[in-house]
C-alpha cells in the first residue's frame, strides 16, 4: 500500500525530474547488472572463481 509521503515524493519528482544523464546512467548500471546476471544464468559459474573449501580445522592436544 502506498503512504502520503510516497505520494509527495512522486508529485515532486513529475514537478521536477531528474536531468536526462543521470536517468542514463541508472539505466547503464541496471542494464549492466542484467547482463552479467544473465551471463551467469545461462553459463553458471567459472570454476577458477570459486575458492576451494578449507580442510576441516582439528584441535591440537595439549
Amino acid at each position: 500500500m502506498l503512504g502520503p509521503r510516497l505520494f509527495l515524493r512522486m508529485a515532486r519528482w513529475a514537478r521536477n525530474p531528474p536531468p536526462a544523464r543521470m536517468v542514463i546512467l541508472v539505466a547503464g548500471i541496471v542494464a549492466i547488472g542484467l547482463v552479467i546476471v544473465a551471463i551467469e544464468h545461462f553459463f553458471g559459474w567459472p570454476d577458477f572463481l570459486t575458492l576451494d573449501p578449507r580442510p576441516p580445522r582439528v584441535p591440537r592436544l595439549q
